[in-house]
């Protein structure tokens, strides 16, 4: 395991005209199940369908259709709470949740307010390399999207697509434990990863299938620790909700103008409001949307049309059984591994397939050297050229056969750099291109020698030089490489110079 030091949460301070202020923050985060079928029909859940294609009967509350849970949803919700090692509650329940919107056909929405499947759990948030902090969770409940009003297809009216009623969610609401724009925006990161790692929500925060609504609030130096001791949620202030953050960058504008804006009211001695706000990241600011509704505004009641769901602890261990490697556990592995820094770890396994990937470069071969490659010199072109890791124009097989290469003194580093932007634009097996290329190194230690010989005999003042100052080799090595059209071994010759000026 990694050596982890456990900070306390910092607050972020911000001055006010009057006195200083800190924040809080917690988030409840949807994230989309990742299923081919919805929470409650055999609807599919495909992204980019033609409105209206993917709806049930049972979707659309045509009469008398009634609500089948479906099971891979909730041995998904049970895995990601496994992954956030939080309690899994063996009974839970549905409860309806009345309001009236366009997109809501039934007039409510399934979802677990009293009796969630899972319980508290934490994540450990990376800050910097060996810090973390721990953020708890309060819950996951399971519940059904709602679908999408459109807006911008005519000037007079909106119109509404249905696909998205009944996709299963999972809302994992966290304790107001973060302090900073910087780490809530971390926190969802690592949420993200932990959640694709798992397979339970693919994270596409573009398509909406990972959105957070940010709890944020202001209180005075001292006033949270009160919190902590007393667990009296008025000691954080008046909170207030900005709905559906899709971008790690807007979480964090947001956050900030919301804190100003509080504090701006408090101080001219006014009341914060509590209520639901949305973020305009065009002018970046907050805006209101709704007062904010209590639970008893929903009338919550227990949904007649299904059972309290409950599952036995042998199925939950089953789950467990085909739990993958976490990214906490895969980052400690690599360091341990293949001896490479927590930097590189963190970069190799921010993604699981970026794991995947330099996992398949590096089997059988210098775990050093495939980090290096895949991070620098794959990385870093992909990342130039805006491709994906599933995009990338060289396998990892390829890759793989260029360190081959190198490790048998076929080709240098240099020449391995050259095949690399060869099989980039080209593709083909890295020894055939190699050989085609005319890429093969020399390592016949007579024909090096020769060439030594050669640019000695031609440069007597640098030999004398050299004697006085033995750094000056390199230059004669450059000399021999050079000459060989950088096809001679550099160990070779840098070993053969040595020999030669008696060094």
């Amino acid at each position: 395991m990694l050596d982890l030091t456990y900070e306390a949460p910092k607050p972020k301070v911000i001055s006010g005209a009057k006195e200083d202020w800190e924040l809080v923050i917690g988030l409840e985060v949807h994230a989309q199940v990742s299923s081919k079928a919805k929470l409650f029909s055999g609807a599919s859940t495909e992204f980019g369908a033609e409105p209206n294609s993917n709806v049930a009967f049972v979707d659309a509350a045509m009469p008398g259709m009634l609500p089948v849970i479906n099971e891979f949803c909730v041995a998904q919700a049970v895995k990601t709470g496994l992954g956030l090692k939080a309690k899994i509650n063996l009974v839970s329940a549905f409860d309806r949740k009345n309001y009236f919107y366009p997109d809501l056909p039934q007039g409510y929405q399934i979802s677990q307010l009293y009796h969630p499947i899972v319980g508290e759990g934490e994540v450990l948030v990376d800050m910097a390399p060996g810090i973390a902090r721990r953020v708890r969770i309060e819950r996951i409940h399971m519940e059904q999207d709602a679908g999408k009003s459109i807006h911008d297809l005519d000037p007079t009216m909106s119109f509404v697509d249905l696909n998205r009623t009944g996709v299963a969610l999972m809302e994992i609401v966290s304790r107001p434990d973060i302090r900073g724009p910087e780490e809530a925006a971390a926190y969802v990161v690592k949420l993200r990863q932990i959640l694709r790692y798992l397979g339970t929500c693919d994270g596409n925060m573009q398509n909406g299938n990972l959105r957070a609504d940010v709890n944020v609030s202001v209180c005075r130096p001292g006033d949270y620790e009160k919190y902590q001791e007393t667990q009296d949620f008025s000691h954080l202030g008046t909170r207030c909700e900005i709905k559906n953050m899709n971008s790690m960058r807007f979480i964090q504008a947001a956050i900030e103008y919301e804190a100003r804006r509080q504090i701006a009211i408090l101080e001219d001695g006014g009341k914060v409001v509590q209520e639901t706000r949305l973020y305009d990241p065009d002018k970046s600011e907050t805006r209101s949307m709704r007062s904010k509704e209590e639970a008893h505004d929903y009338r919550y009641f227990p949904c007649p049309d299904l059972l309290p769901l409950e599952i036995e602890q042998a199925w939950v261990d089953g789950v467990a059984a085909s739990m993958p490697e976490l990214p906490d556990a895969k980052k400690a592995r690599f360091v341990t591994d293949y001896g490479m820094t927590e930097y590189d770890a963190n970069v190799l396994t921010a993604e699981v397939e970026n794991a995947a990937f330099f996992e398949a470069v590096a089997k059988g071969r210098d775990g050093k050297m495939a980090a290096n490659w895949v991070i620098n010199e794959l990385f870093g072109r992909l990342n130039k050229e805006g491709h994906a890791i599933s995009d990338s124009p060289i396998s990892a097989a390829q890759l793989g056969g260029v360190l081959d290469l190198i490790a048998k003194s076929e080709i240098s580093g240099k020449m391995a750099k050259d095949l690399f932007e060869i099989l980039w634009s080209e593709g083909g097996d890295p020894a055939e291109q190699a050989a085609k290329h005319g890429m093969k190194q020399v390592t016949d230690t007579g024909a090096i020698e020769a060439a030594v010989d050669e640019v000695i005999a031609a440069n007597p003042a640098q030999v004398e030089k050299a004697k006085q100052n033995p750094k000056l080799a390199g230059w004669f090595v450059g000399q021999v490489l050079k000459a060989t059209g950088g096809k001679a071994n550099p160990a070779a010759v840098n070993q053969i110079v040595v020999q030669k000026l008696g060094l």
